[in-house]
């Protein structure tokens, strides 16, 4: 008779900027990040100090939208690079005056 498997959560785990390997942010550093990114490594990207991050994350004023899951702030990507005007080759998420010039 086995045993049944621990219940295990198949979610990815977050990429920060240490798991890259060292430079300027370009699209594809933010992008490798995958889905979502600690608040750390976002404010990095926006040329923020983490001090800052987490005061703006508190009071709901950080440059994009701020997940909290308990004392842990999570920043998703695709808002990083919205915010960057970084647009995939889908040129219907561009504003009208940046379409075509991607």
């Amino acid at each position: 008779m086995s045993t049944p498997e621990p219940h295990v959560e198949h979610t990815q785990p977050v990429r920060t900027v240490e798991d890259l390997p060292p430079g300027t942010w370009t699209t594809e550093r933010i992008r490798a990040l995958g889905m979502v990114t600690d608040l750390s490594t976002a404010a990095r990207i926006f040329g923020l100090s983490r001090s800052v991050a987490y005061d703006l994350a508190k009071r709901g004023e950080f440059p994009v939208a701020v997940l909290r899951f308990g004392s842990r702030y999570r920043v998703p990507v695709a808002a990083i690079l919205h915010a960057l005007h970084i647009y995939d080759g889908d040129d219907s998420h561009q504003p009208p005056h940046r379409r075509g010039t991607t």
